[in-house]
């Protein structure tokens, strides 16, 4: 051992030499003592490795003590980094050592060493240290890996099948001997002067621990209903909350009552061995009891606050039975279990004695599959949200269904180990998730009280995450039904306590919480400022609305960058490291999301310059609308239809975009009209002017004009051309002139003429002859006052066609 101690020394010097010549005594006494202490027990365990004769308690024993030695390495080996950080930084300070014959001052010189010296007093224990966790964390991986070993070869082992009749005498006879032993030895214990010395002494405090039991026992019901007539009067009647609690009160007091059953009975002595040790599991064996008929009771309140839609009364109070069942299956095979650790009974016996108990909890698990929803009315609301949850109970059932068949074959062939490991996890299993699901509708509950949501806190996203977290909080049990030690469950907790590394970043769960927790609060206060800015501050201003809402959106992705900076400041990520990776990543990157960073980058172009705003009339690509709002990839315009069409940014700065309000709602609308020939050219000119100039949304500067475009194929062509003060009003404007128009012409005669036709016929005198129709005179036409729009109307982009004469 001393050999080693030595070798290990030397290795040691050989490997800090190129430190310092003086950094030669690098660990303290102490640390010195307990490393060598660390070397016997590793050099122990390892023997004991590669003898692999030790038994199971011997080496998890050995497995606690190497690990109580990892968690002080591991401790070690993170001490002094900020110390050890500044030490480097001193003496990079100082700059490069000089080579060849070159010197450096005497002062810097001596400053250089002293550092040096005391980083490597540093650093040595840290990489002691760091060695050592690397072997305790090997030695605990191959412990490990042994027991796995015995556990999966106790599991697959094949032992005597509990059919074969030669078993049964034994069997029969060590229970016999069992029982006949204990009744031995309580009657030897209650003919001992000693316990009768013991049960005068200790009277007084048994007759009291029964009477308790007795009262507990009897009246438990009842004072759980009074408690709960007492709780109701907190409030909270009707959501089901004290209902909840009466029920564990049902079954807690109760519990404490055999508890302290069991409590003066041991106080008696008159329990022998076999008897102190069925005692001891009493209580455990009560809470299975209780818990599983708590657990039926609470199906039963929770069907028949559905009305029984699902599964029928009858139905429910079949599977609490079941479910009580299956509680005495496990206090029988707990039982089993206890009496091969105390008589060291053969396999056989064994075998034989788990048969009947495997087989009737395989039969029960059968019979609750066989349980179906009742053919009542569907719930067709809750159908649709609980249709996971279906697929989940059907799939539970089929998992029942071949566990029930394969677990007393497997008895029948002899692996019992294997049956048992499977069929009563599998009930463990069930009730657990029974009662994820009961505690998780408790805590709705409790969540619709506070808020008032009632019962529709059920469905809430509340309820889910509940779901969600019970269940990942029920994983570390379901492994250990499953047959996972708790040191493993251990081990891995500790492993993923550590972190994981990604391209030289430790994440770790406190650093990644950290981190959600800075980023969540930076995040939350960004988004109290851009709300204080939007309802508080800038409506205060003289800035337009477009502008303000560039600065609240700016100041939201200023505010999120700076949350994300300071939240991995904070949980302490170096991302120093990565920086090759993300190099060699961006090209990647950029050529998959270059159409994403182009409408990324032009959306803060957007927010800058301010091109186009909140509220804008414009036309883009042929498509016109309202801007509604613009975000960082895409800009919302709301078009004539109500339609809303998400534009991509980078169209709206590459390109060509028509901003008809920009600045200011100024705009032309031209209306076209055409007149018969022969018509008076100059009074159709006199009489558009005098409608153009009498409108009210016209401007009188500059004054609108009326421009005689040509002769038409069928008329002459008129236009009015004017400016308005709202370019928001140009169809209400050209619908109130058009009407005009018609007035006035009806007014002066002037006709406005339609397109007519010359039609040749071939054969005419094939026609009948027929009276031409006669046409009525047409009524005079009759002065009325002339109406204009109230509001302007609502524009479509077929009303905006160029070939219809507007022009904006």
């Amino acid at each position: 051992m001393l050999g080693q101690v030595r070798l290990f020394l030397t290795l040691l010097f050989l490997c800090f030499i190129g430190f310092s010549n003086s950094a030669v005594a690098q660990l303290t006494d102490r640390q010195s003592e307990y490393y060598q202490g660390w070397v016997k027990t590793a050099s122990r365990a390892e023997a004991v490795i590669e003898a692999n004769r030790a038994s199971d308690a011997a080496l998890e024993n050995l497995r606690s003590e190497i690990n109580g030695y990892r968690d002080d390495f591991n401790r070690a080996r993170g001490a002094n980094t900020d110390r050890i950080t500044t030490l480097e930084s001193q003496i990079k300070a100082l700059g490069p050592k000089p080579e060849g014959d070159t010197t450096e001052p005497e002062d810097i010189a001596n400053l250089r060493v002293h550092l040096e010296e005391q980083l490597n007093s540093l650093r040595v224990p840290r990489i002691i240290s760091e060695e050592a966790y690397s072997r305790a964390n090997g030695l605990i991986s191959e412990i490990d890996q042994i027991l796995r070993a015995r556990q999966k070869k106790e599991f697959f082992e094949q032992g005597p099948s509990p059919i074969n009749p030669a078993y049964w005498g034994p069997a029969w006879v060590d229970v016999k001997e069992a029982v006949q032993g204990l009744v031995n030895e309580t009657i030897t214990n209650l003919r001992s002067d000693v316990v009768r010395e013991q049960i005068r002494a200790r009277g007084l405090a048994i007759f009291i621990l029964l009477v308790i039991s007795a009262v507990l026992l009897i009246f438990g019901k009842r004072w759980s209903e009074l408690g709960g007539d007492y709780l109701r009067l907190l409030g909270g009647a009707g959501t089901g909350v004290w209902s909840f609690v009466i029920s564990l009160l049902r079954i807690l007091l109760p519990w404490i009552g055999v508890v302290a059953v069991v409590t003066a009975i041991s106080l008696t002595g008159v329990p022998g061995l076999r008897g102190s040790l069925l005692l001891q599991n009493v209580p455990y064996w009560a809470a299975i009891v209780f818990f599983y008929d708590w657990i039926g009771r609470q199906v039963y309140v929770i069907g028949a606050s559905q009305g029984f839609k699902r599964l029928s009364a009858a139905r429910i109070t079949e599977l609490r039975v079941y479910i009580d069942l299956l509680a005495l299956m496990l206090v029988l095979h707990e039982l089993a279990f206890l009496f091969e650790r105390i008589e060291n009974i053969s396999d056989a016996t064994r075998a034989v004695v788990s048969f009947p108990v495997i087989v009737a909890t395989a039969l029960l698990l059968l019979r609750v599959r066989q349980i179906r929803t009742t053919d009542g009315p569907p719930d067709q609301a809750g159908s649709t949200r609980s249709a996971g949850f279906s697929q989940l109970v059907e799939f539970l059932r089929r998992a029942l269904f071949l566990l029930g068949i394969m677990s007393p074959l497997m008895a029948i062939f002899g692996y019992t180990n294997a049956a048992e490991a499977i069929v009563f996890p599998a009930v463990k299993t069930l009730v657990l998730i029974g009662a994820l699901v009961i505690l998780q509708r408790f805590i709705s509950q409790i969540y619709g009280w506070v808020t008032g949501q009632g019962e529709a806190a059920g469905d809430s996203l509340f309820s889910v995450l509940v779901g969600f977290a019970l269940a990942i909080l029920a994983l570390p049990i379901l492994a250990i039904y499953w047959g996972a030690r708790e040191t493993d469950l251990l081990e891995a907790w500790s492993r993923l306590l550590l972190g994981f590394d990604i391209g030289g970043v430790t994440i770790s769960p406190s650093n990644f919480l950290t981190f959600v927790a800075v980023f969540a609060i930076g995040y939350t206060l960004t988004r109290l400022l851009q709300s204080g800015l939007r309802n508080s501050l800038l409506p205060k201003t003289n800035i337009d609305p477009g502008g303000q809402n560039a600065i609240v959106a700016g100041s939201g992705y200023v505010g999120i960058f700076l949350a994300a900076l300071v939240a991995i400041m904070v949980a302490g990520f170096d991302l120093s490291s990565l920086a090759i990776v993300a190099g060699a990543l961006s090209v990647g990157i950029g050529f998959g999301l270059q159409t994403i960073v182009s409408n990324f980058v032009s959306g803060i172009i957007l927010l800058v310059e301010r091109p186009i705003s909140k509220g804008d009339w414009i036309d883009v690509n042929g498509m016109m609308g309202y801007v509604k709002d613009i975000s960082v990839r895409s800009t919302r315009v709301e078009t004539f239809d109500r339609t809303d069409v998400i534009v991509p940014n980078s169209d709206l700065i590459s390109g060509v975009v028509t901003n008809y309000t920009r600045g200011n709602t100024i705009g032309r609308v031209i209306v076209p009209v055409g007149v018969a020939y022969g018509t008076d050219t100059r009074l159709v000119e006199t009489i558009l002017g005098e409608i153009a100039n009498s409108h009210p949304m016209v401007l009188a500067n500059p004054a609108p004009s009326v421009v005689f475009q040509g002769f038409g194929a069928d008329s002459l062509d008129f236009e009015i051309r004017a400016i308005l003060r709202d370019v928001n009003w140009v169809l209400s404007v050209k619908s109130d002139m058009n009407h005009e128009i018609n007035r006035r012409f009806s007014e002066a005669g002037i006709e406005i003429p339609f397109a007519q036709r010359d039609v040749w016929l071939r054969n005419p005198e094939t026609l009948r002859a027929s009276d031409p129709s006669k046409q009525e005179p047409s009524a005079p036409v009759q002065d009325k006052p002339r109406k204009v729009a109230e509001a302007p109307s609502d524009l479509t982009e077929a009303d905006m066609d160029p070939d219809a004469g507007d022009e904006i």
